[in-house]
């Protein structure tokens, strides 16, 4: 794990949308497309304003989420919906969107068809993730219903998950797919999840769904 420390969390978003948009671009010289997967929540927005004004061939680039909610695009706990507020705009808007929620009655119902389209576009060349406090990621939840097989080797690409705590059934790529990725990012802020990674560091993978990541990751940090 190469762990980064900046003193405020506007120089870790700048920072960070500058890593992310140079590996997109390093890829790029060499490969036709692109692929870049991001996490849903409030704490990337700002990393997502910076990025999508970055000079990139984003007509190469293809966006997915590493979850959604199983909600409609518009309701207000979508990941989607910040998804297009503060990254699909700007230069960015170019970019082709693989968007996990197909408005199916269910997520289980949505896996296979959002499998093959995914599939093409393995592996994912940069990959962002946040975390709980419970140490999740994605929608990897301690406890959820498909976990095990979620994490296992030969996962699907995309699962259906539930689990207590997450109000609405959640879709989610899974632990090959994201641990895959070429390049890997963890993003976290404050001290709560700070401590939470120290002890995701000790702690087993099913207990600690992030830990199963995090050999391979960068951890960008800041108070």
């Amino acid at each position: 794990m190469d762990f980064k420390e900046y003193p405020d969390r506007e120089m870790l978003a700048l920072s960070l949308a500058d890593r992310i948009a140079s590996q997109l671009a390093q890829h790029l010289r060499g490969n036709d497309r692109a692929t870049l997967c991001v996490p849903g929540g409030t704490s990337p927005a700002p990393v997502f304003e910076t990025l999508s004004g970055a000079d990139l061939d984003w007509s190469r680039v293809t966006v997915v989420l590493g979850d959604e909610r199983w909600v409609d695009g518009d309701h207000k706990r979508s990941n989607s919906r910040l998804l297009r507020r503060h990254l699909l705009k700007d230069k960015a808007a170019a970019a082709d969107y693989i968007d996990l929620y197909t408005g199916d009655a269910s997520p289980d119902l949505a896996t296979e068809g959002l499998a093959a389209r995914l599939v093409s576009h393995l592996p994912l060349t940069v990959v962002l993730l946040g975390m709980g406090n419970d140490m999740h990621t994605a929608s990897l939840f301690p406890g959820a219903d498909h976990l095990e097989a979620a994490m296992a080797p030969d996962a699907a690409p995309v699962m259906a998950i539930r689990a207590e705590g997450a109000e609405e059934p959640r879709i989610t790529l899974t632990r090959p797919v994201l641990a895959d990725a070429l390049n890997i990012h963890v993003l976290i802020m404050g001290p709560e999840k700070r401590e939470a990674l120290d002890r995701a560091q000790k702690s087993d993978p099913m207990d600690a769904p992030i830990r199963a990541f995090l050999d391979q990751a960068t951890v960008h940090w800041a108070e």
